[in-house]
């Protein structure tokens, strides 16, 4: 699952074997803040054991779940990609907007 949020990207997996779920990112402080913010029982930080993200870290799924309704109960914004550049500034929001427009794309190739 891709998560895009003002406070971060994450993708989460569950690695075959495992009980827990893997959160990675791409930015060390996406974890920090998702950890801070909304999931104190995210595991610790994990650096360069994957493929291609950097970050990591270990939560139970139950924990997650709690963690993610929280994050939607919590929406209080109009426009996200505004909410982003509000908090984030204008690299993370640019980079949102590309995966916005790539997503767009899906409109015209798989119908509406």
């Amino acid at each position: 699952m891709w998560i895009a949020h003002p406070d971060g990207f994450y993708s989460v997996v569950r690695k075959p074997g495992d009980t827990q779920l893997t959160v990675r990112a791409r930015a060390r402080v996406d974890l920090e803040r998702l950890r801070k913010n909304w999931l104190p029982q995210l595991g610790p930080t994990r650096v360069g054991e994957g493929t291609d993200y950097p970050y990591r870290a270990s939560v139970d799924p139950g924990e997650f779940g709690r963690a993610m309704a929280s994050m939607g109960e919590a929406i209080d914004y109009s426009n996200f990609k505004g909410e982003v550049f509000r908090r984030e500034g204008s690299a993370r929001a640019h980079a949102y907007s590309k995966v916005w427009s790539a997503l767009c794309g899906l409109e015209r190739k798989l119908g509406k």
